[in-house]
């Protein structure tokens, strides 16, 4: 058994607290881009995500992820964190429970994020299991199979903090949830075009934007889990691919629409970041810069697909950022990691493995958490009622206003 390493532990706890933060990113980002009469709900949204990925990852959750040698799903043996205590994790300088604390702040992100995605019209309840049968089933199977020991562990897929294992898993999750949900009232006219609903504080937005970025400097960095030398590789490649993904979308929104679009640049490094998070320690700084550049601009083209073409009312665009971003990251492994990368050394193995990885991946969580909602919509309904969506969630669903000294339209 490793000895501790008190420099490892105190920097792994920085990082969980880094990755914590970013719950307050989410939270104003999607408030700030939807209508005030759904702030309240927002933030218990988000809440709700943090409280259920705390305790129904520590209950089960962990143990599917990280118990036992199953190629599919982990055994009991980490169930309520048994025998996970002050000692070094498996081949780590960390204490066990330090290692369940940081992957649990990872849970509770894949979760949220859902909420942007289903802003506006979900029921509260239907919400909260969601939510629930993410961090309990959902996630746990994936991380288990990428980082737990699994098949796609064996086969050599590279996910290095998590563009398939949280991004496109709490993207997918969404993309099903939504489906089943269906478009928020008038946002589609009678000719099937969609209609801007314009988000009520895109200060707001902005403010959760740049606490996502510095929340994103203890996501992948952290996932090294030791304070040494490679941590400063992976800041850098982690900022670089922001600064791309956010020019990118400048460049692309201007040219498509004769000026530049803020909303659209916060997407932009979102899919930057979102894009590096599997790539960022197997990569060059100088190939960050191409991976967030790409994503950047994916995202533009992602948001008006889903929009427009295939009916898919997204207000913050969380599955373009998410969701198209991770697999252009995930897949960007197979291209350019520095060891078997297929523009970097002229193997096309790895990028079979990456392709894999991220098609598994979506059948499994869509495939799932589609059911899901399917079966609980025909059980509670998943959906507030036309009346509730046109008042608003805050004041029906939570007795409240965010904004009680204003009057909004």
């Amino acid at each position: 058994m490793m000895e501790i390493s008190l420099v490892d532990t105190v920097w792994v706890l920085v990082a969980s607290v880094l990755v914590f933060s970013m719950q307050l990113g989410f939270a104003a980002v999607e408030a700030g881009f939807t209508r005030a009469k759904s702030t309240l709900s927002i933030f218990m949204k988000n809440m709700t995500d943090m409280i259920v990925g705390s305790i129904f990852f520590m209950i089960i959750g962990f143990t599917l992820a990280f118990s036992g040698d199953g190629a599919f799903i982990g055994d009991m043996g980490h169930l309520l964190i048994k025998n996970v205590g002050p000692e070094a994790w498996d081949g780590l300088a960390i204490p066990g429970l330090l290692f369940f604390f940081f992957q649990m702040m990872f849970a509770a992100t894949a979760a949220t994020i859902v909420s942007g995605a289903v802003a506006e019209r979900i029921k509260y309840i239907a919400y909260f299991l969601v939510s629930a049968m993410i961090i309990v089933f959902t996630y746990p199977v994936v991380v288990h199979w990428i980082w737990g020991g699994g098949w796609l562990a064996d086969m050599g897929f590279i996910d290095f903090a998590g563009s398939t294992a949280v991004h496109s898993v709490g993207a997918w999750a969404a993309l099903a949830t939504v489906i089943v949900l269906g478009p928020r009232i008038g946002k589609y006219g009678k000719d099937g075009r969609p209609r801007a609903i314009p988000g009520h504080n895109i200060a707001l937005a902005g403010i959760g934007l740049f606490i996502l970025w510095f929340g994103w400097f203890g996501f992948n960095p952290g996932s090294e889990l030791a304070a040494d030398s490679a941590i400063a590789h992976i800041a850098t490649t982690t900022n670089l691919a922001a600064a791309a993904g956010g020019l990118a979308a400048i460049v692309t929104t201007w040219l498509k629409l004769k000026k530049p679009d803020v909303g659209m640049t916060m997407n932009g490094i979102l899919a930057g970041l979102v894009a590096i998070t599997a790539p960022c320690a197997a990569v060059s700084p100088q190939w960050s810069l191409i991976i967030g550049f790409v994503a950047g601009a994916i995202v533009v083209f992602a948001v008006d697909l889903f929009e427009s073409k295939l009916k898919i009312d997204d207000p913050v665009g969380a599955i373009s950022v998410h969701g198209i971003c991770g697999v252009w990251g995930t897949l960007s492994v197979g291209l350019f990691a520095a060891e078997g990368g297929l523009i970097t050394s002229g193997s096309a193995s790895l990028l079979g493995t990456q392709a894999v990885g991220v098609v598994s991946t979506f059948v499994f969580v869509f495939g799932t958490m589609f059911i899901f909602a399917k079966v609980l919509d025909k059980a509670i309904g998943i959906r507030v009622s036309e009346s509730v969506e046109i008042a608003g969630l805050d004041t029906t669903e939570f007795g409240g206003d965010a904004y009680p000294d204003f009057i909004k339209a």
